[in-house]
């Protein structure tokens, strides 16, 4: 446990109603993706780590929603079939994520995808 509580209400947010969520940030890793959840008022209603196999899978069972990520060869990938599934997904440039990144190590904790980087995709 990282910050006291934060297994607790990470559990609790993935408990919530798919339709709720109308805004989704991905941070794509090689073999983990950091998936943050929205709902139409900015609140966090989704904060999980995905396997890549997960993504597809869990994204096809959610109400359409847009989706916004960093651009890279992956993520043009994952767009296309997000597409496909009804998902609104953008693309961002990567001078345009840099400033949500906290800093340069690549823990689990950091870096996270922001939910402006979500807002910024509006």
């Amino acid at each position: 446990m990282l910050v006291r509580g934060t297994e607790d209400k990470e559990y609790a947010m993935s408990q919530k109603l798919n339709s709720a969520i109308a805004v989704i940030g991905i941070d794509i890793g090689k073999n983990s993706f950091h998936v943050v959840g929205q709902n139409k008022r900015g609140a966090i209603v989704l904060r999980q780590k995905w396997s890549r196999g997960q993504v597809e899978a869990r994204l096809a069972n959610m109400q359409p929603c847009l989706i916004g990520m960093e651009a890279c060869v992956g993520a043009h990938h994952l767009s296309r079939k997000l597409q496909a599934l009804g998902h609104d997904a953008r693309l961002m440039p990567a001078k345009y994520v840099r400033p949500y990144s906290k800093d340069r190590r690549t823990t689990s904790v950091m870096p996270r995808p922001s939910p402006r980087r979500c807002n910024a995709q509006l």
